[in-house]
């Protein structure tokens, strides 16, 4: 409960004891009206000073019409027909509602920060072989750091001594520790559980995982819903109609079909207004949305808002880029045909210019070279998005790269028929060979799409930069309904558009890549989504989802949760309209009190809360075992 919460809940139980204390000496003593009003006015104006609290702040922003203003109002008019018990109840269970409320989402927003609340405390710096305990943020690039059993990583770092199990869940919900050993990269937020680690600092504290997640998450409580933004906008124009409506009770029937009746009407306008109380309506889709974002966390998903939720359940065609997203990333080098140099030669010349890449072609070429790895000998080096690498080696002028870069240089190359990728190596103008890479799928992707296409009925795309043998063979593995090879990245952000334009107005498009070359089309598309927080940090940035780890159940996970969350929206809609209509007509019909209207209220954000808590512990372990089915 926030600070303000709580002294809302003190103002309110102070109240409380002295409504019930005035209640029983009225009840006990006769007393003149002036007293009798002095003796409930008091408590009343404790128990309503959140509202008269949100009035005047209401008032600075120039905003005036909402349930506070409608609750006033009514009880206000109230004691003033000498209602004083009445309008002291109505205003006390208003109260009581509005901290139930409020400690409901304080309570789901401290559930989302307890998910991700990885922040290292401290950092063990290594300097000329001692150690000392130090800011995490002070750290710097290159710095050595000692990580023992037990402590939690402090930045993004790479390990220079030591075998260890790592801790990942935290980042990417796995309870699987995974094993690391020198030259692997361990993640800040992670805990290190057997060995000691010697790592060096490979990222700033700020830009480390665990930060960047913080920051999301954080950042994504402040995005709303079009769900939420219209309920909001419809409560201010609906507490302005409560009012014309409240107005008219009390007006018309005393002036046409019920004269000498003024006193009654008054009070069932009265009544109207606080039937009329927006709360429960505006409430309800706040709670779900925050319910479904603190679901997602636990299943490993980031989502920045809870509108992304509500994109995400009307999706209707996934666009997926093909390396590292669909495909494991983990390229090995199948063949190598040199001309005019031996095999090892070619290697060597390739291995050296791909050095500087952090591609997963590119690191394919390095572990295949066998040889001593000589930065001195490059120079230069430049990389075309699209085309490939160039760089200078030992004097000589080298391209690697695929087709287009070979036609952008005019140089005539052998056309090579293979399910793999094709890099084709240039050297001082000249055709030297070509090195053949193939890539596997990632376990678990062929059933996820296989889910998205027969329950979802999806519209399946992958979008790559690679060669058409390569696409195709990964399409038809995965039976993609279209696929688009040899593309530039504005090439894909352009057919992502087409998708979008193609798609019907109540239909949304998701991209899911992992690459920087991916960080357009997940910011263009309706939805888009990082495959894996250890991933690109310009795809995380751009996406408005994020899976903390690489494994694409996690889509089916966040589908889920989403279509659930949207399920939970609409019922607490449906509940709160329904219940409000009905005690709108009751009110005018004079069947209800003030007090029987608050308490309908009160049960809508009763059940409104209770569908949100559901949503937190809904489970998403029936789409696991139906993966496991389909691959059966």
């Amino acid at each position: 409960m926030t600070k303000q919460t709580r002294i809302r809940a003190s103002f309110l139980i102070a109240g409380v004891i002295l409504f019930l204390t005035a209640t029983s000496i009225s009840g006990h003593i006769l007393l003149n009206e002036n007293l009798r009003l002095c003796i409930f006015l008091v408590p009343y104006l404790l128990m309503g000073f959140g509202s008269f609290e949100k009035i005047r702040d209401n008032l600075m922003e120039h905003t005036f019409f909402n349930e506070h203003f409608l609750m006033i109002i009514a009880t206000v008019g109230a004691f003033g027909i000498g209602k004083y018990i009445e309008a002291s109840m109505a205003m006390m269970l208003f109260q009581i509602g509005k901290i139930f409320e409020n400690a409901s989402v304080d309570r789901t927003k401290r559930m989302i920060a307890d998910l991700i609340n990885i922040r290292p405390d401290y950092a063990t710096r290594k300097v000329r072989g001692k150690e000392y305990k130090v800011d995490p943020s002070s750290l710097k690039l290159y710095n050595r750091i000692v990580i023992k059993p037990g402590e939690r990583i402090p930045v993004d770092a790479e390990v220079v001594s030591g075998v260890s199990m790592i801790d990942t869940k935290a980042l990417t919900g796995e309870t699987m520790p995974q094993n690391v050993c020198p030259g692997d990269k361990v993640y800040s937020g992670s805990i290190n559980l057997t060995g000691v680690l010697e790592a060096k600092v490979i990222a700033l504290y700020k830009e480390s995982t665990v930060s960047r997640i913080m920051d999301m998450v954080e950042e994504s409580q402040n995005h709303y819903s079009d769900s939420e933004q219209f309920i909001t906008k419809f409560g201010k124009y609906y507490s302005f109609a409560a009012v014309i409506l409240a107005l008219s009770v009390m007006i018309i029937p005393p002036l046409s079909f019920a004269p000498g009746d003024g006193e009654i009407w008054l009070y069932r306008g009265l009544v109207v207004l606080v039937s009329a109380c927006p709360i429960g309506i505006v409430m309800t889709t706040s709670v779900a949305f925050l319910g479904g974002i603190a679901c997602a966390m636990k299943h490993g998903v980031l989502v920045k808002g809870g509108h992304y939720l509500e994109d995400l359940a009307k999706a209707n065609t996934f666009i997926f880029d093909k390396t590292g997203t669909l495909t494991e990333g983990l390229f090995k080098v199948q063949e190598v045909k040199a001309v005019g140099m031996t095999e090892e030669e070619l290697l060597a010349i390739a291995a050296h210019v791909e050095g500087y890449s952090n591609h997963p072609i590119a690191q394919s070429v390095r572990a295949a070279y066998n040889g001593r790895y000589d930065k001195t000998k490059v120079k230069k080096v430049h990389e075309e998005a699209g085309f490939g690498v160039s760089a200078r080696y030992e004097d000589k002028r080298v391209h690697v790269g695929n087709k287009r870069m070979a036609e952008k240089y005019g140089v005539e190359i052998e056309s090579v028929q293979t399910l793999g990728t094709v890099l084709y190596v240039i050297v001082n103008g000249s055709y030297a060979g070509y090195l053949v890479i193939s890539d596997s799928v990632k376990k678990g992707a062929r059933e996820t799409l296989d889910i998205l296409k027969e329950k979802y009925q999806s519209v399946l795309v992958m979008l790559t930069g690679d060669s058409r043998n390569a696409a195709v063979k990964v399409a038809r593995e995965l039976q993609m309904d279209y696929a688009y090879s040899s593309l530039m990245p504005d090439d894909k952000l352009s057919l992502v558009e087409e998708f979008m334009e193609m798609s019907g107005s109540s239909e949304k498009v998701v991209c899911v890549g992992d690459g920087i070359n991916d960080a357009p089309i997940l910011a263009r598309a309706d939805i888009g989504i990082a495959m894996g927080a250890l991933g690109s940090s310009a795809a995380i940035e751009a996406a408005d989802i994020v899976l903390l780890d690489d494994e694409p159940q996690r889509i089916l996970e966040a589908l889920q949760v989403a279509k659930e969350t949207m399920r939970v929206v609409n019922q607490n809609l449906t509940y709160a309209i329904a219940i409000k209509a009905i005690v709108l007509l009751l009110s005018m019909t004079g069947y209800i009190t003030i007090g029987n209207a608050v308490f309908a209220d009160l049960v809508v954000m009763i059940i409104s809360i209770i569908n949100a808590a559901w949503i937190v512990k809904f489970s998403a372990e029936e789409t696991m075992y139906k993966c496991e089915e389909v691959s059966e």
